[in-house]
């Protein structure tokens, strides 16, 4: 049903749902708020509360806009974008030798976002397989519909990225997901410790690769969406694993900055700590 509803309507349909997750206490929200509290400790309470609403708004518009970015035809899909900034410099540089890495936050759209990015372009998107082979099977065909080469989270899909990049391909990874502990470095994320991935640092220092962050940044009353490229921090091209996991933040940072009630905060960005220490409550008054 979602994916032949308006736009304004389903964005109506995610106002309500997020307005009931801000009113009824739960742990959507409280995972939120102490996100938005840690993040920018500076922030005035009645400022904190007004994000935690449009956070949790913004979010159910994410979910409800799903169908329409995994059913709906593709070419209705890309048209849901209407404008970009930034496109020029990423497509020069997909369009060179070099590979680019593209990292895709918890930012808006996501998924409409990659659809759009790799549109003409040979892609290669790095995906965490659900349990359940049902789900799997539709996430593969709805994702690679757009001619997208998925690669799960294993060795394998580690070898299929490096691959792609010496071919000069595209590929796109979530940057902000809490890693292994074997895969992850601590570095700051709006100046709080967070276990980050390695990956996109291993795979710049064993490429030639170019980075850019992108996302689809919502417009209001469902009048769509505006692609935003931006090259990354200079810090992530590091050889310093450290040094280079920072840039890798500082590039997220900079995205979530331009749209922060876009941002996901309702994900557990913290729940790993250097001290082994509990973050996020484990109820709900």
């Amino acid at each position: 049903m979602c994916s032949w509803l308006p736009l304004p309507v389903l964005h109506g349909i995610g106002g309500i749902w997020g307005s009931l997750l801000y009113l009824i206490p739960n742990r959507t929200q409280e995972t939120t708020r102490k996100n938005l509290q840690t993040c920018f400790p500076e922030m005035p309470s009645t400022q904190i509360n007004q994000l935690v609403k449009e956070s949790l708004i913004n979010t159910a518009c994410t979910a409800l806009e799903m169908g329409k970015a995994w059913v709906s035809p593709i070419t209705s899909t890309l048209n849901l974008v209407k404008d970009s900034d930034g496109l020029e410099e990423f497509a020069a540089a997909a369009a060179g030798p070099r590979g680019v890495i593209l990292l895709a936050p918890h930012l808006s759209n996501w998924e409409i976002f990659g659809f759009y990015a790799s549109e003409g372009r040979r892609a290669n998107f790095m995906y965490q397989p659900p349990r359940i082979e049902g789900l799997d099977r539709l996430l593969r065909r709805v994702r690679a519909r757009n001619g997208v080469s998925l690669a799960p989270t294993n060795r394998k899909g580690v070898a299929q990225l490096l691959t792609a990049l010496k071919r000069g391909e595209i590929v796109g990874i979530l940057p902000d997901q809490v890693p292994a502990d074997e895969s992850g470095e601590f570095a700051n994320f709006f100046g709080e410790p967070a276990l980050t991935m390695t990956l996109v640092s291993k795979l710049i220092q064993r490429t030639d690769a170019r980075v850019f962050c992108g996302f689809a940044k919502r417009l209001p009353r469902g009048k769509g969406f505006v692609a935003i490229f931006e090259p990354a921090d200079e810090k992530i091209y590091s050889s310093d694993i450290k040094e280079s996991t920072e840039g890798l933040n500082r590039t997220v940072e900079s995205a979530v900055l331009k749209a922060v009630s876009q941002y996901q905060w309702e994900y557990k960005r913290f729940r790993r700590r250097p001290d082994n220490s509990e973050f996020y409550r484990t109820h709900s008054n």
